[in-house]
């Protein structure tokens, strides 16, 4: 049984570049000039998917590891039409980036292993958000740059805690709270 096949990590790879392309710029102001240079804009990129990406590849990676640990065959999927609403929106310069960059289809499962593969994204961005917050509190030497970006991170996962666990369809926490009430109930 092959733990990841070759399909999901190209669409991991295209995800991550997505998501460096359509959170680019949002930590500097950028000149005319730099438009023009493309390594200014491959920088913006790389930085937007340190920050990004980690929030949201490793939401999806967890609801697929719990999944598969509790017997679940899982599969992830790049959400191309997601991606291209994230491009469109940021093309358009929306001041609010709403989109769905890709989920994992879990086969059949009980309500508890549904609450409990659903819980595991969400989970994954409240770790990196504690993560997040113990670098900043007790790491004595960073420059302004590293500051902004465990800052950001910080801030992106637990944006994605929190929008990820309201208990209503489509989100996690619909999942969550019908998986448990369905084993309670």
């Amino acid at each position: 049984m092959t733990i990841i096949t070759f399909r999901e990590i190209l669409d991991l790879i295209v995800m991550t570049l997505a998501l460096g392309y359509i959170f680019s710029g949002f930590l500097k102001q950028r000149t005319i000039e730099s438009y023009l240079n493309p390594a200014s804009i491959w920088g913006d990129i790389k930085l937007s998917m340190l920050i990004t990406a980690p929030g949201v590849v490793l939401h999806e990676l967890g609801h697929k590891f719990v999944a598969l640990l509790l017997g679940l065959k899982a599969e992830f999927f790049a959400s191309y039409f997601g991606l291209g609403l994230g491009v469109v929106l940021k093309l358009i310069q929306s001041p609010l980036l709403v989109f769905v960059p890709g989920f994992v289809q879990v086969s059949a499962s009980t309500p508890l292993q549904g609450a409990i593969t659903a819980f595991a994204g969400p989970l994954v961005n409240l770790i990196l958000w504690i993560v997040g917050f113990y670098i900043l509190k007790y790491k004595k030497r960073m420059s302004t740059k590293e500051m902004m970006g465990w800052f950001l991170m910080k801030k992106i996962n637990m944006i994605l805690f929190l929008f990820n666990m309201i208990p209503l369809p489509p989100f996690d926490g619909f999942q969550v709270f019908l998986g448990l009430f369905r084993t309670l109930f």
